[in-house]
Parts: C-alpha cells; sequence; structure tokens
C-alpha cells in the first residue's frame, strides 16, 4: 500500500428476505455505477446522493440457479447489476487474499443496522457463501496448488473467532461456552491484542469450516443462557498466515499477515449514546463501542483533512483493537450494508453518512516480517560485509563498536576478523535451529488441533436430520438457528430442564427454565409435549401449562422466556402449513396468540410497519428481563406498552414500544423508552452470565441496571387543549379528562383559554373582538390566555403534583407550582401567550393544541402481607403487556367536542347578527323607508351586545331620506 492510501468503501443493498412484501414498504434505495441515491419516503428532504469504491445491488434481479446459488437474473430488470456473493468476493475478498500473500495485514468489517445483510456478505448462507469462507477455501486452495507446483515454501495458518459483548471479549474457540473475558493489552510493537486468544492451528479448509461450527456452536450454547444475539455483539474472525522459505543464501526468510474479518453489532442500538435512551455511568457497552468507533472515523476523517485531532482508541475494547484497520498497518474494506426498505429510511441514511466519513480514512500498511527472519537477514548482511573486508585487507572498524583497534597488528586484525566471522556463522546456525524449532512446534500444536476437535462431521449431521425427529434452535441471528440440535431416535421419553433434575436429557440454560421443564414423550412414532406447572413453555404462540399436546412437524416450541425451538419431524406426513419456521414468525404469532396484537403485514403504514418491527424486537427482551429480575432476586417487573404521542404528552410522532418497569415491594413505577430498556437489558443479560457462571455479578446502585431513582418525577398523564376557539377569538372553558400512558382516564382538569389584551385583560361581549374568519387575525397581534385552574380525582399515590406545557414553538416548558399530599390540587394558574398575527400562526390557531402534561412524585405503597405484587416468574405465561391495541381513549373525539363546542358559541354570534339584522329590516319596513346608510348598517351588524344593536336600530326613523 502507498503511504496514506485511503480506506476502501463498498455499499451493498441487502437480499430481499419477505419483510418489504408484507409490510407493503416501497424501496429507496437507487444504485448507478459507483453512485447511491436515497428518497427520504416522506418528500420532507431532498434526495440524497453518495459515491463509494463499490456499489453492490443485491436485493431482487436474481434466480436460483437449481442448486440454490442466488445467481443474476438476465430476465430481471436489475438483473444486470445484481452482485451475487462471487461478485462481492472477486472484487473485495480476491484483494484481501492478495495482500495477506504480499505479507500485509488486512481488515474487512460489516457495518449496518441489524437485519441489512452484514451476516449475509460476511458469513452467507448454504451455497451462498459471503467472503469468511470464501476466503478461507481459496486460501487453502491457492496453497495446495503452490504445492503441487513445487514451491519450497512452508504455510502456517491459525485460526480464532473472537466476540466483544458488553465490552468483554469472549474466546469463541473455548469449548465449555464459560471462559472468563479475555483482557486487551498493548504490544509496544504490534499494537493491542486479545491477551489469551485461543488461536487454533488448521491445516485445511475444511478444519475452519469445522472450527467455525464448534465456535458458532458454543457461542450458541453460551449465548443462550439469556439469548444474547448476533445484533449485540461483534464478532472478529481472524486468520493469521506465515509464509516461511529459504533464500539463495541458505536463509529462513517468514512473512506475516494478519487479516481480520469483522461483523459488527446493529448500528441502530448506536443511536441510544447520543442525546436519546439512558446511558447509567458506564453506558451500554456495545452502544459505547459503536459510538466510540464512530468517534474514531470521525477524527481520522479530521485528520486527513489537515486537522490535528486526537483519534480516541482507547475508549473502547472494539476500537482498541481496531486500531491498525483503521489508521495503522492494515488495508482496510468497510462494507455498509444498507436496507432498502423505506421504513428503515432514518438508520439508512446514518449508515451511508458513516460510511462517507469512513472513506477518508488513511491508512500506511507495510509488509510484515518475522523479526527473527529480519536478524537473520540483517546479520548475513553484515556476514557478507565482513568477507569482503576479509577478502581486500581492510577493516571495518565500525564492526568493532566499543573496541580501540588502533594499535593492532596484523596478526591481531586477522584474528579478529576470523573471531566476528565464526560469531555471525553462529548466530546464523542458531537462528535456523530455532526456526527449525518453530516450525517443528507448529505442527504439533496442528496435530493436536485435531484431536482435540469433536464437532464430528457437518455432512452426517445435515444426513442424520434428513432421517430422524429431532429438536433445533431459532434465534434472531439466522446464522445461529440450528446450531443447537438434539435427536429424539428411541421409543423413549426426553426430559428438558435447566441440568439440576434427576435423568435430563436436553439441558437448557435461560429465564424461567425449572429443573424438569417438560417431557417429549415418544411411542410407535407419535410424540407428544407433556408439560408441568409452573413451567413456561409456548406451542405455536399459545401457553401449554400441565397438559399434553401432539407434536407435529415445524411446531414452534418456547421453553422458558428465551429458549426458542421447532420440532422437525421429517418422517411425519400429515402434513405442515409452515415450511420453514423463523424467529421473526415465532415471535410474531406470540404476538398475535398470546398478546392480542395484530402483526399481519397486510395494508400497514409505515409507522405501522416500524412499530410491528419494533415489537417483534423487543418482545423477547422483556420476557428476558423479567427472567433475570427472578432469578437475581431484584423484585421488579417489566411489561410491554405501545403508546400514542398524547400519551407521552407529545403532539407530535408516531405510536411507540415503551417498557413500564414495577418495584414489587413499593410499588413504584417508572416507563422507559425502547432505547432505555435495550441498554439496560443488556447490562441485565451480563449479570445474569457472570450469576450463572458463579461469578461475582452484583454491581453498585448507580450501575444497577434495574435502579431508577424512586424520587424521580413521574408523568401522571397528560390533556390536550385545542385552540381553534381562540381563532375566532371566542373563550374555551373545558373540563377534560386526564389520560396516562395507557390511554385510560386518570383524573379530570379545568382548562381553557381565553383572548385577552398584551397585559391579560380577557375581552368581554362589549369589546366585540369576534371574527366570523380566523384570517381576519392576519397581521394583528394575538394574545391569550392560558388558565390551569384545577385537577380532580387523580390517583392518590402521588404527591408534589405540577404541571408544564408549552405552546407551539416554545422551546421552553412553563411551570405551574407543586401542590402536596392531595388527590385534588388546585394550581390556579394563569399565563398570557402572544403572538403575531402570520398566517402560519394563524393555520396553527384552526387546527392546532397544546398539552399539558401532570408530574409528580410517587409515594412509597408498602403492600399489606400475603398482599405483593406477583412477579410474571416461571409459571407466567404468554407476554407481558399493560396495554393492548383496543383505544381506551380516542384524541380525536375531544377535538371534535370541542370543535363542536366553538362552533355553537360561533353560531350562537352569527344568530345575534342576524337577528338584530331582521329587527333592522322590521323596522325600516315599518316607518317606509326605501334606504339605509350603510354605516348604520355596518353599526347594527357589528353590535357586540343586543342594547347596543337597539340603540343603533332606533337610529333608522330619524335618517333622512324618501319614503317607499
Amino acid at each position: 500500500m502507498s503511504e496514506g492510501e485511503n480506506v476502501k468503501v463498498a455499499v451493498r443493498v441487502r437480499p430481499f428476505n419477505g419483510r418489504e412484501k408484507e409490510r407493503n414498504a416501497t424501496l429507496i434505495i437507487e444504485m448507478s455505477g459507483a453512485q447511491t441515491k436515497i428518497t427520504d419516503p416522506s418528500g420532507a428532504n431532498e434526495e440524497k446522493k453518495f459515491t463509494f469504491d463499490f456499489s453492490y445491488w443485491s436485493h431482487d434481479g436474481c434466480k436460483d440457479d437449481g442448486s440454490g446459488y442466488f445467481a443474476p437474473d438476465t430476465s430481471h430488470s436489475n438483473g444486470k447489476k445484481f452482485a451475487d456473493q462471487q461478485k462481492v468476493f472477486n472484487e473485495l475478498g480476491v484483494g484481501v487474499l492478495k495482500n495477506a500473500w504480499e505479507g500485509y495485514n488486512s481488515t474487512l468489517f460489516a457495518y449496518g443496522q441489524t437485519g441489512s445483510g452484514k451476516s449475509w456478505s460476511m458469513v452467507g448462507y448454504g451455497v451462498n457463501k459471503g467472503i469468511v469462507p470464501l476466503y478461507c477455501d481459496m486460501l487453502f486452495k491457492d496453497i495446495a496448488k503452490k504445492k503441487e507446483e513445487g514451491a519450497k515454501e512452508q504455510f502456517e495458518v491459525t485460526f480464532s473467532m473472537l466476540e466483544i459483548y458488553n465490552e468483554n471479549c469472549r474466546d469463541l474457540l473455548d469449548s465449555s461456552g464459560k471462559k472468563a473475558a479475555l483482557r486487551v493489552r498493548q504490544h509496544p510493537k504490534s499494537g493491542f491484542y486479545a491477551d489469551g486468544l485461543n488461536e487454533v492451528p488448521v491445516g485445511s479448509y475444511e478444519e475452519i469450516e469445522q472450527r467455525t461450527a464448534e465456535g458458532t456452536r458454543n457461542r450458541t450454547v453460551a449465548s443462550t443462557k439469556m439469548n444474547a444475539t448476533s445484533s449485540r455483539a461483534h464478532t472478529i474472525v481472524c486468520i493469521k498466515f506465515i509464509q516461511k522459505s529459504v533464500n539463495d543464501a541458505g536463509e529462513e526468510m517468514a512473512k506475516s499477515s494478519e487479516v481480520n474479518l469483522v461483523d459488527l453489532a446493529g448500528s441502530e442500538r448506536a443511536e441510544s449514546t447520543g442525546a436519546t435512551g439512558d446511558r447509567l455511568k458506564e453506558g451500554a457497552a456495545i452502544n459505547q463501542s459503536l459510538s466510540s468507533l464512530g468517534n474514531c472515523i470521525a477524527a481520522l476523517a479530521d485528520q486527513a483533512g489537515g486537522k490535528n485531532t486526537r483519534v480516541p482508541y482507547r475508549n473502547s475494547v472494539l476500537t482498541k483493537l481496531l486500531k491498525n484497520a483503521l489508521g495503522g498497518n492494515s488495508k482496510t474494506i468497510m462494507i455498509a450494508a444498507l436496507s432498502p426498505a423505506d421504513i428503515n429510511y432514518d438508520e439508512t441514511l446514518s449508515t451511508l453518512r458513516y460510511a462517507d466519513r469512513a472513506k477518508q480514512i488513511k491508512c500506511s500498511a507495510k509488509v510484515n516480517e518475522d523479526p527473527t527472519a529480519a536478524l537473520i537477514r540483517e546479520l548475513q548482511e553484515e556476514n557478507e560485509k565482513l568477507k569482503q573486508m576479509l577478502a581486500t585487507g581492510k577493516v571495518d572498524v565500525s564492526l568493532m563498536e566499543g573496541d580501540d583497534t588502533a594499535d593492532m597488528t596484523d596478526e591481531e586484525r586477522a584474528a579478529m576478523k576470523n573471531e566476528l566471522k565464526e560469531e555471525y556463522e553462529s548466530m546464523l546456525e542458531k537462528n535456523k535451529k530455532d526456526m527449525d524449532n518453530m516450525e517443528a512446534e507448529f505442527q504439533k500444536r496442528l496435530e493436536e488441533a485435531k484431536l482435540t476437535s469433536d464437532y464430528g462431521s457437518i455432512a452426517e449431521i445435515n444426513e442424520k436430520k434428513k432421517k430422524h425427529p429431532h429438536l433445533y434452535n431459532l434465534n434472531m441471528d439466522p446464522q445461529m438457528t440450528g446450531k443447537i440440535i438434539h435427536f429424539i431416535i428411541e421409543d423413549d421419553c426426553t426430559i428438558i430442564g435447566n441440568g439440576k433434575g434427576e435423568g435430563t436429557d436436553l439441558t437448557l440454560r435461560g429465564g424461567s427454565i425449572i429443573d424438569i421443564h417438560c417431557k417429549i414423550n415418544h411411542k410407535d412414532g407419535v410424540f407428544t409435549l407433556e408439560t408441568f406447572p409452573n413451567a413456561r413453555t409456548l406451542r405455536n404462540g399459545k401457553a401449554v401449562t400441565n397438559e399434553t399436546k401432539t407434536l407435529k412437524h415445524h411446531d414452534r416450541l418456547v421453553f422458558g422466556t428465551t429458549q426458542f425451538f421447532v420440532f422437525a419431524n421429517p418422517l411425519d406426513t400429515s402434513g405442515c402449513k409452515v415450511e420453514e419456521p423463523t424467529f421473526e414468525m415465532a415471535q410474531a404469532e406470540i404476538a398475535t396468540k398470546s398478546g392480542g396484537f395484530d402483526m399481519s403485514g397486510a395494508n400497514k403504514s409505515r409507522e405501522e410497519a416500524l412499530l410491528q418491527q419494533e415489537l417483534l424486537e423487543i418482545m423477547p427482551a422483556v420476557e428476558e428481563a423479567n427472567s433475570v429480575s427472578e432469578a437475581l432476586g431484584k423484585k421488579k417487573r417489566f411489561d410491554l406498552m405501545i403508546v400514542s404521542p398524547e400519551a407521552r404528552g407529545e403532539l407530535n410522532g408516531r405510536t411507540e414500544v415503551m417498557v413500564k418497569m414495577t418495584c414489587t415491594d413499593t410499588k413504584h413505577e417508572w416507563i422507559w423508552d425502547r432505547n432505555k430498556f435495550i441498554d439496560r437489558k443488556c447490562i441485565m443479560s451480563e449479570m445474569m452470565d457472570k450469576y450463572e457462571d458463579g461469578l461475582e455479578w452484583q454491581v453498585p446502585q448507580d450501575k444497577d441496571p434495574f435502579y431508577d431513582d424512586p424520587k424521580a418525577d413521574f408523568h401522571i398523564g397528560s390533556v390536550k387543549m385545542w385552540l381553534q376557539s381562540v381563532s375566532y377569538m371566542i373563550e374555551s372553558n373545558e373540563t377534560l379528562d386526564v389520560t396516562d400512558f395507557k390511554g385510560s382516564p386518570v383524573g379530570k382538569m379545568s382548562i381553557g383559554v381565553f383572548p385577552c389584551d398584551p397585559k391579560g385583560k380577557e375581552f368581554t361581549e362589549k369589546d366585540d373582538k369576534f371574527v366570523e374568519d380566523p384570517n381576519a387575525l392576519v397581521g394583528k397581534n394575538i394574545d391569550f390566555k392560558v388558565k390551569i385552574v384545577n385537577a380532580r380525582g387523580l390517583p392518590n399515590k402521588y404527591t408534589d403534583v405540577y404541571c408544564k406545557y408549552k405552546v407551539y414553538l416554545e422551546d421552553k416548558f412553563t411551570q405551574t407550582k407543586a401542590i402536596k399530599d392531595t388527590t385534588n390540587p388546585d394550581f390556579n394558574h394563569e399565563r398570557v401567550v402572544s403572538m403575531q398575527g402570520t398566517q402560519e400562526n394563524v393555520d396553527f390557531l384552526k387546527t392546532g393544541a397544546f398539552i399539558v402534561q401532570i408530574w409528580g412524585k410517587q409515594k412509597d405503597q408498602k403492600p399489606k402481607a400475603g398482599n405483593k405484587l406477583k412477579m410474571a416468574a416461571a409459571g407466567g405465561q404468554g407476554l407481558h403487556v399493560v396495554n393492548t391495541n383496543q383505544q381506551r381513549f380516542d384524541p380525536e373525539k375531544v377535538k371534535y367536542m370541542m370543535e363542536v363546542t366553538a362552533l355553537k358559541k360561533r353560531q350562537e354570534k352569527m344568530e345575534h347578527k342576524l337577528t338584530h339584522m331582521r329587527k333592522m329590516i322590521e323596522v325600516a319596513e315599518e316607518h317606509q323607508k326605501r334606504k339605509v346608510s350603510t354605516k348604520l348598517i355596518k353599526d347594527i351588524y357589528n353590535a357586540p351586545t343586543n342594547d347596543q344593536a337597539e340603540k343603533c336600530i332606533a337610529l333608522i326613523p330619524l335618517e333622512k331620506g324618501r319614503k317607499q
């Protein structure tokens, strides 16, 4: 690599996975050559264009070539631009392999949101192999070809898999799946490294494939303790390649390369490390590492632009390990994985911007030579100099550093030359023996590594699956689905439990798994599921408790809260409606059958599709959090909530998934947004891992994910006050429902808006400020008074109750005084709001509103003995949901009611005017007036009161003019 070569960046649109069609999503990505364009589906922003080194369209335009491989479909409109796995490898992976042969370090990392296709590019699926397997396969094919051609080089390949989860490094090749977190240290020459990482010598691609399967299996076993999926962890595959050869002078030479292939965690987690979400003190570590990676990329981009900026490599384990990849001794490629669906616009745009910064980074790679080989070469060069000096009789004094050679005789000089020659030859021989020993050691390690592999033949297991009934796991990460397999062969009983019960056949570790959780009975080809009380088990989305169910091929089973499995019986000919169960499918049917949510994909808006996607993501996390809380004795319960913007106290936005945490002792409640909950849940999972491994899991209160301040202000509910009446300069005095997060009424509020002058004097009928058309206010100053009189019937568990609100474009909240120890607080709050009569402001008054939020502090409510709030622990079934899609409170209904009230008042005004005009006509006819002056008509029409109108009408007979 030349000095300062930029990081290469490729963007790739993920393969079609069915979600876009199911959710009626439209595509927002277009690619043409190296250019990528993204369109905002809302139309709020202009189309944005980016240019990268490579742009790969892999969404559609392909077909199965008969073997399961997705090849370009020439009959499709996008067939010519479809980038299959081989094309991506030829343009990216082959270059990485070439770098390895030349002795350069290389790094290729995939970045993007969960489900965008990172694992597809890196690992692939089935015959559609990704960069990792294709790289390994070609590496050993090239080695075999070299050997067939008679190459004398010796080759050494070592393989390791490392996972960074919550800032802990876990060696995925450790057979126990429980290895303590590795330490990240800094070597003075080679940079950061994982101390104690298990690097396995491998001699063929098949061995790497086998080791990868073992590593993934161990990862699955470890992660299924609390279902920590790849979206919450970074996985680094490291392949070290050493080439040893003998040069013409008989020297041992060595070149080495280190290739890091990295599948990063889902990038959507990174958003919560900014202004949203909850960081605790240490933050959620995955978010921290992605945020740190972004900070490093931004700093490196600034450096490339000439700024003197410090790069914060030390801020996370991930950036420490990728230091060389980002700005040091490595050739680096970034794959930015993109979702083309409109529901993912924000995340996709964020990924494109991230990639655009990354391409500005410059790295400086150099050929890596083994230190011993370099020393041998240097010694040989010095030896050649010595031979030349011996032949010419000239002595290079610099070789005799530290010695006084000025007074030496020729004999002494000759003796010293011979001594120096012997010393160099001795050093050369010693180093040659060391290299031989190193080679012997590698061969020994290689043989030992082969002996330790106990996974068996993958092909044999796949064949066995076609003939025998079995259970296999489902996982959010498709690459981890099917990595746990349990065969059921004999006519007998299979016992499933946590390993503590006698005779357990399948041991599962996870939330709410009890000693003997359930049994699968097998007799005469019939399989039945036998469940027990207090054992949470779901079959095809429905709870099964203390009963027996017949199992059919492809039944989806959930044991406890985190263990998702499929019962597969290839001998079952009764038929199955589900061709290939997925984790997402299993989650959707639980949400439908146990939670009452509408999870169908038909006729969903973009907002509804996004809500559905969030539900599928957060459902298992809520169940997991409840299990961890129970196991650790935290006395907290978590419930899923679907919350509208009005219920959150916001005017705008979309309906969101939130989580309520309840203390089962004090009954304190806390409402967490999705980001805050996921951040904390990850730390809960880490605590549970340590607890199950017998390690110290307790943390200080300020770092405890289950802790929230009981004295913190709590959002009791909200009231939405519409302003249409002000647009007609009519007062509105209402008593409205206060609604909580669930949309349920929790009290009443007396609130009103009153047109007034700038000093707060309210207008009366005599002031005649009523307008028939709100546009008449354009160009005038508009003032109105907000009155919050009181609230009645609030829950008695709150004290220090106060209100706060913002009107239209105000930046800061206006807050009332806090009222203690009453369910009927009197606020008696008044405030004048002034705005200019622009068309925009008038339009807002006609259709807009403002929301008053009611806040307070929660009182301790110790329950009586025997009346504690029960956890939905081992015996809990279905979903923990505190509200459903059924709407308890309709804000539109309130809006219409207030509109009707305003219209009634407006109608009253107009009826008064109409009455005055009728009386004017009657009086004019009575006095036979042919004409009435325009001024008098206007005075009568605009008269604010009946008295004033009567006075004006009495002037009609006195007006001069001809009678009829």
